[in-house]
């Protein structure tokens, strides 16, 4: 718990410092813009007045109020800039720490030469920076500190809507003959609202349809924090099909929403079967596989009051197992693989982490938020005999910008080894 607090409260004032530095640097730029000193204060005024209109309305609870399920002006003008402001200005907060750490010790070595030419000692010294070079170095630093901005709005709007298809052949030794080459189509992390519509879900499943699955995985967040949009977000995704079936495991924001029993019947009514502790036998030419599916469960307190903590993951798994052909689990969260990996469960199909949604994973695996609650952020991974796969999902949490991190629909081609 303290350890909690005191993370939280290094957060809080990371963010502090950070409006703090971008309010002084912008008052330094409308200074520089403007001439007229009353134009300066009136620009500065009505600038302060919607900022502060901006984090009232988001901090009295504009991000968890009720959600709509189509883009709205209100979305559109206050939440979107809100989370794309917060995320842009304390990234290029961080940036602009090590530069200003590093202008400070330039100075100071600039601070010595003087001294020491003043005192006239025949030391042979480097020249201080010149003039031209300064400027060049302070036109850097604002290009990196400003860069967020840019890769925030290209994360807005054309990463988050980059839907990526990725294909990916998994070999189970255990795989009955008569499934070689089935097919599974994955969605996750949908989270229906302002940024991710029903018409723009629709799409995705119109997508997925044309991949052809004989069967289809929904794995969990199909909401966000409004139970009330549970309706939208089934009869959107009741237009998918496979021959062999729709089937789906919950997600923590279903628990968060309290509305795990409500979509579980939602989804059922249409004909899709969300499987919370229980099994599918997929029956083909006489043989089956497994199917396994579970809620959300955690091993570390997250979200209100540490909900569905578990000492150990997937307990009463073993007993749903079929041994003797491939057994496949729906788990929403990726790190209940270890386990499954010790019960020798043969595929696990996981979200959760949309991938890391802002993540520089391109430059270093370890420059992704997701490394804090995961080793598992996305994509294939492969244990003793078992493999995971982690889609990064078509939704966004928090903010609607995706960078690094496109939205995913997987498709997996079942074959024996």
């Amino acid at each position: 718990m303290l350890q909690r607090f005191l993370v939280a409260s290094a957060v809080v004032l990371i963010l502090i410092a950070s409006q703090i530095f971008w309010v002084r640097q912008m008052r330094k730029w409308v200074t520089s813009l403007i001439p007229s000193a009353t134009w300066r204060r009136r620009v500065s005024i009505a600038g302060l007045v919607c900022y502060l209109l901006l984090f009232a309305y988001n901090f009295l609870g504009g991000l968890r109020s009720s959600e709509a399920t189509h883009l709205t002006l209100r979305a559109a003008l206050l939440q979107a800039p809100f989370g794309w402001w917060i995320i842009c200005s304390l990234a290029g907060f961080l940036i602009a720490i090590p530069l200003g750490l590093a202008d400070r010790i330039a100075s100071a070595a600039r601070w010595v030469y003087q001294r020491v030419v003043q005192a006239g000692r025949a030391i042979p010294l480097p020249s201080p920076v010149s003039l031209t070079r300064r400027r060049f170095l302070e036109k850097t630093a604002l290009a990196m500190t400003t860069a967020p901005f840019v890769a925030g709005a290209y994360g807005m709007f054309y990463e988050r809507l980059n839907l990526e298809v990725s294909h990916r052949r998994i070999k189970i030794p255990r795989l009955p003959s008569v499934f070689e080459g089935f097919r599974i189509a994955q969605l996750s992390d949908i989270h229906i609202g302002p940024f991710m519509p029903a018409e723009e879900i629709r799409r995705y499943v119109g997508v997925a349809n044309g991949l052809k699955p004989e069967l289809v995985a929904l794995t969990g967040d199909f909401v966000t924090w409004d139970p009330s949009t549970q309706s939208a977000v089934v009869a959107a995704l009741a237009g998918v099909k496979a021959p062999f079936g729709v089937y789906g495991c919950l997600g923590n924001h279903e628990m968060w929403a309290k509305v795990e029993d409500s979509i579980t019947r939602l989804f059922a009514s249409q004909g899709i079967r969300i499987l919370r502790g229980e099994r599918a036998l997929i029956r083909s030419g006489g043989a089956v596989i497994n199917l396994l599916g579970v809620d959300y469960q955690t091993r570390s307190p997250m979200g209100p009051r540490g909900q569905r903590l578990v000492r150990e993951y997937l307990q009463g798994v073993d007993r749903l197992m079929a041994p003797g052909t491939a057994n496949i689990l729906l788990s929403h969260n990726p790190n209940t693989f270890d386990r499954a990996a010790e019960l020798g469960i043969d595929f696990s199909l996981a979200g959760h982490t949309h991938g890391g949604q802002v993540t520089l994973e391109f430059v270093h695996p370890d420059l992704s938020p997701s490394r804090l609650i995961t080793p598992y952020v996305r994509g294939w991974f492969e244990k003793a005999s078992s493999q995971l796969y982690v889609n990064r999902g078509i939704g966004t949490i928090g903010v609607p910008i995706r960078f690094g991190a496109p939205p995913e629909i997987t498709v997996y081609e079942l074959v024996r080894s």
